[in-house]
């Protein structure tokens, strides 16, 4: 069984992104060994200088790369990554198994991103699309997308 790891910079308290969370990760139990790892967001003032959001996301990068875990495939979504249809992510993370990757960890930065560095070390960087939706709603939304793929992979009518 495949694990899948999201890594999150932020942590959630909305009750119902936490919700929706819960949802997703017990309907993805069927399909993957899910893991989702909250890291701490650094702390930016109201109005960040570009060296103050540079020094954030260096110490988030060098967070994210601690949590990575070893052989596996890394998607980092990232706006101006790749936009793939539900199938063409299907697809994408069957590739992923096929080759022999056990373990996709996908990223997800902070209000304001992931490193460059980060991003470079990526096998896949994904965009969910070129509008931009808080990083909580996106855990959601990566979430779903993840069932979804599962789903098309098994044949299953979800999907349609």
């Amino acid at each position: 069984m495949q694990r899948v790891t999201i890594l999150c910079v932020g942590k959630l308290k909305e009750r119902f992104y936490t919700e929706a969370v819960a949802e997703y990760a017990k309907r993805l139990g069927r399909f993957c060994r899910l893991d989702i790892v909250e890291l701490p967001e650094s702390r930016l003032p109201d109005d960040p200088s570009p060296a103050q959001i540079r020094q954030a996301l260096e110490t988030e990068a060098s967070l994210i790369r601690a949590r990575i875990p070893k052989g596996a495939a890394v998607i980092a979504m990232c706006i101006e990554g790749q936009t793939l249809s539900s199938p063409q992510l299907a697809q994408r993370m069957g590739r992923f198994a096929v080759g022999g990757e056990s373990s996709l960890v996908f990223l997800i930065g902070g209000s304001v991103g992931l490193d460059e560095s980060v991003k470079a070390q990526a096998d896949l960087r994904l965009s969910m699309s070129p509008m931009t939706f808080p990083h909580h709603l996106a855990r959601v939304m990566l979430l779903e997308q993840i069932y979804r793929a599962y789903q098309i992979n098994a044949g299953t009518k979800y999907h349609k």
